[in-house]
């Protein structure tokens, strides 16, 4: 295996990493104290100004929609990707998400956010000619956003075919029912197209019943119910909200490749969506170490500084391995996708996601407790970092779902051999 950059990823990189240095990061603290402003007195979704900002300065220097994949970017990555017109492997795209991933504004400056990413690649391999068109050229162009509706609060959503929302088949349209929740992004008032997922047809074979539908937000029907916290943030500008669909019709033209497809849609989906999370919360781990490090040496308790006492260079030891290990297993997944493609992956895919989480989670801990009381106060941004390693622990699948699948692979082996 090799997990050497292209010349092209390793330019990428280090101009990401440019960006990241000299425009976001800098401005991060204003833009925390900003956003808690908005939420005491205004608007804390209509995106602050400043996002704007950085993000024409990103698409002037060509470093915009950097998700795009190799093989299915063709004329969308030339005409809103990165400069030389063709998208990267995900093993090239990987230490692009870790650094957009030290920031919690990183990725939507670089129209890299979720679930955006995951809609667009949906729209790239699996959408017609007109929904191009229609949806996935103004979402290349970050004029609007999306969202991505799956989750139920009805039933254990972790098992995708107790799926109850329904998306029927009528003449020539598709009829719309269910109500979904933790659907990321729909507080932002650019969200302007959910992509649905619902059951067709319940009596196909499980892995046949669903299909994914794209569903115009001002669609008659449709309802933001509530916004959700996480913890008790509201994950602004994006956000994730209960949504109910009553009697909504669209065309049938709507579905995304066929009806029944919604499944396979969803693992094609979520394989790179996957990676991406990863190596972000590998970035989010990486700032936290940093700023853990630099605390430690600044501050001083009992006449010495903090790093030197109760065990703190050790608990600092063992985050830079645990960032270590995780960053080649992550790599080692994302090589495996781009040789075979996600079923050439299964056990690998879900094994990152059981295991970066929960070593981000605990390294962002340790950093907080290096930080006392300002740790878990919006003036550092170790607080909303650990919420959103632990709801990653979640999202995408709960770790027990992935600690059985690579469970069921490892004995597959031995079952095979008997």
């Amino acid at each position: 295996m090799d997990f050497t950059p292209s010349a092209r990823a390793a330019d990428l990189t280090a101009r990401v990493a440019d960006f990241m240095a000299t425009e976001v990061t800098p401005i991060e603290a204003d833009y925390r104290r900003d956003l808690a402003e908005a939420r005491r007195t205004g608007d804390p979704w209509t995106p602050l100004p400043v996002l704007a900002e950085l993000q024409g300065k990103a698409r002037a220097q060509g470093l915009w929609n950097l998700f795009l994949p190799v093989e299915h970017a063709g004329e969308y990555a030339a005409r809103f990707g990165t400069d030389g017109g063709v998208g990267l492997s995900n093993v090239d795209y990987a230490p692009l998400a870790e650094l957009m991933g030290r920031s919690e504004i990183g990725p939507l400056v670089f129209n890299c956010n979720a679930p955006d990413t995951g809609n667009m690649e949906v729209l790239l391999r699996y959408g017609s000619d007109d929904q191009r068109r229609e949806w996935l050229e103004p979402l290349l162009a970050g004029e609007i956003r999306s969202a991505f509706t799956m989750t139920e609060p009805g039933v254990a959503s972790s098992d995708a075919t107790n799926m109850e929302a329904t998306a029927v088949v009528d003449g020539d349209e598709v009829v719309i029912n269910g109500r979904k929740w933790w659907s990321t992004g729909v507080g932002n008032p650019h969200c302007k197209i959910f992509v649905f997922m619902g059951v067709t047809d319940p009596d196909a074979d499980r892995h046949r019943r669903h299909s994914m539908v794209l569903v115009p937000r001002d669609t008659p029907g449709v309802k933001v119910e509530r916004m959700l916290t996480t913890m008790g943030i509201y994950d602004e500008p994006l956000g994730h909200g209960e949504v109910s669909f009553t009697d909504v019709r669209v065309p049938a033209s709507n579905v995304v490749s066929g009806p029944g497809e919604g499944f396979a849609i969803a693992q094609g989906r979520l394989g790179p969506g996957r990676v991406h999370h990863c190596m972000r919360l590998i970035g989010l781990a990486e700032a936290a170490l940093e700023l853990a490090c630099r605390r430690g040496l600044e501050r001083t308790a009992f006449g010495k500084p903090l790093v030197n006492l109760g065990g703190n260079r050790e608990r600092i030891a063992d985050a830079r391995i645990a960032i270590d290990q995780a960053r080649l297993l992550v790599l080692h997944a994302a090589w495996k996708l781009d040789q075979g493609g996600p079923m050439n992956a299964l056990a690998d895919v879900s094994a990152i996601k059981v295991a970066v989480p929960t070593m981000a989670q605990r390294v962002i801990d340790m950093a907080l407790q290096l930080h006392g009381g300002g740790g878990m106060s919006d003036d550092f941004p170790l607080a909303a970092a650990w919420i959103g390693a632990r709801s990653l622990r979640l999202a995408d699948g709960p770790d027990e779902v992935h600690r059985g699948m690579v469970a069921r692979l490892e004995l597959g082996k031995y079952q095979a051999a008997r």
